[in-house]
């Protein structure tokens, strides 16, 4: 079965199939292009079997059900962690579990400004240079929801709106008497009559548009494109070119070939591959030429405030309905966007707030009184029944010192550097004190008090911009000094952005394959 992948003369090689990979894969196979598609995990190929527990400890049950085979290893604070985070590991990457939430950032996240300076001096490529690959995007990924009415930008191929559950619509009416502009969240996903709203979870089912169902299988039905999973890549050999990969397959090692490879492994997974592939060209990792590769690790910080409907409004389920942009760029604050998470919360998240509240609190050492929040759940909900959580998404900026490391003896485990600097707590504080403003007159409840990463948001790993000194990669998004080398994830990204990061991936990484498309038909 190898060989008949080993001997083939393939155009591109792409290695991951989320988010980057698939929508990669997908541009250049349309563009009729032959592309192979690599993928570490297996391709589940919808099955609806039971979710992988994220404490399940054993490295094949893991990639078996498709999850990442080790927990991330980390250095936070100076303080060692291990991570169970869903980083998926399958067709369709980690977008296989997410919420397919797909929000477009604003201008003033690429742009630098007189009005709105941007903390890197803006990126290489401009908003309006990516704008029709937004549009691209959306239509692709079948998104649907309402245009932000603070935003001066259209979004012209959004799908109509979805209807609202009541308890949402009690929720935006007191929104807008508050002052607040809440639009109904963009989400990438059919809805079918009988959909299962598979949002944090694997969908059986294409209704649900990530990696595979609007990547993968949108590629392979050209004609165009093959798929190989449950292979690893474990080293790429290169000099001003890539030569070859090397792989391994159920217990056999081998050597692929292409003419251009593009790599979309994940924020961490990437340059992890690239610092696992020195050589005598690269000594210190492949495209590391000035120190870069893995450093400027940005997540994005999570912010969870449960908000319960007025009174003659309950919840009957869970609804990931509605996104606010009032508090996303606030007197020169970047902040970020807060939308529902499609969580409703009940007695024990609400116990788990209350207790989260009390260790930080000057009575903590009260040890009965802990004893006694037990009861408060019981005194609150049914009263006002259970609450709708909002996440408030903060922008993450890029630091030298947060970092990934890579031990080629072992190559599966990831590891990452990350310091909480001190402007980060700042903005974090702020962002809470001006959550808590913009809904007041709102029964609600902050779910946590010291600050809480999203590791499933990685990005700005391999850095691009026009300057070697300072990027891994160029405006193109090919490694500087390797010419048939793109990088087609969120490792690009030079800033987090206030929002979710998959639309924008998705979006460089059709720009990304179409520059490839272009250089390959004008090299003949």
């Amino acid at each position: 079965m190898l060989d008949a992948y080993r001997h083939r003369d393939w155009d591109v090689i792409v290695i991951g199939t989320g988010i980057g990979g698939g929508s990669a894969a997908r541009r250049l196979a349309e563009a009729g292009l032959s592309v192979l598609m690599l993928e570490k995990g297996p391709d589940l190929d919808g099955s609806d079997g039971a979710a992988i527990e994220t404490g399940v400890h054993d490295p094949q049950a893991r990639l078996d059900g498709g999850v990442w085979p080790y927990p991330l290893e980390a250095r936070i604070d100076g303080r060692e962690s291990q991570l169970f985070g869903m980083l998926g590991a399958c067709v369709g990457g980690t977008s296989t579990f997410y919420a397919a939430t797909l929000e477009r950032p604003e201008p003033h996240d690429l742009d630098d400004s007189p009005q709105r300076s941007h903390p890197t001096g803006g990126w290489p490529v401009s908003y309006a240079e990516f704008q029709p690959y937004f549009d691209q995007t959306e239509q692709n990924f079948r998104i649907s929801g309402e245009v932000d009415p603070l935003s001066p930008v259209p979004a012209p191929a959004l799908r109509a709106s979805r209807p609202f559950t009541p308890v949402d619509e009690n929720l935006r009416r007191s929104f807008e008497r508050s002052g607040l502009h809440p639009y109904q969240t963009h989400i990438a996903a059919e809805f079918p009559r009988d959909c299962a709203q598979c949002f944090g979870k694997r969908c059986p089912r294409p209704c649900k548009m990530d990696g595979r169902s609007a990547g993968v299988l949108p590629a392979m039905r050209t004609g165009n494109a093959a798929l190989l999973d449950r292979c690893s890549v474990t080293r790429i050999e290169a000099g001003s070119e890539v030569r070859q990969i090397h792989c391994r397959r159920d217990g056999a090692e081998f050597t692929l070939r292409a003419r251009h490879y593009v790599l979309a492994a994940g924020g961490l997974s990437s340059p992890s591959l690239l610092l696992r592939s020195a050589s005598e060209e690269w000594p210190d990792g492949v495209g590391n030429r000035n120190d870069l590769v893995g450093r400027n690790l940005m997540f994005h910080l999570s912010e969870m405030l449960a908000i319960w409907p007025h009174r003659g409004s309950r919840s009957k389920g869970p609804s990931r309905a509605l996104s606010l942009r009032d508090l996303y760029h606030v007197e020169g604050q970047r902040f970020g966007l807060i939308q529902s998470m499609g969580i409703d919360a009940g007695y024990g998240e609400v116990l788990h707030a209350l207790n989260e509240m009390f260790s930080q609190s000057r009575l903590r050492r009260l040890r009965p009184l802990r004893h006694a929040l037990r009861l408060l759940p019981y005194g609150v909900l049914p009263v006002l029944g259970p609450a709708k959580i909002f996440v408030g998404v903060l922008e993450d900026l890029p630091y030298a010192v947060n970092r990934v490391h890579a031990d080629p003896a072992q190559p599966d485990r990831l590891r990452f550097d990350y310091v909480l600097h001190d402007e980060l707590r700042a903005r974090r504080n702020a962002f809470r004190k001006a959550m808590r403003h913009a809904f007041r007159g709102h029964r609600r409840l902050f779910f946590t008090q010291m600050p809480t990463l999203n590791f499933a948001h990685p990005c700005g790993t391999l850095r691009f911009g026009d300057d070697p000194r300072s990027s891994v990669l160029d405006r193109d998004c090919r490694v500087h000094g390797i010419h048939n080398l793109v990088i087609a994830d969120s490792s690009f990204m030079p800033t987090s952005n206030g929002c979710n990061p998959s639309l924008t991936i998705a979006a460089n990484a059709y720009r990304a394959a179409d520059r490839l498309a272009e250089r390959i038909r004008q090299a003949g």
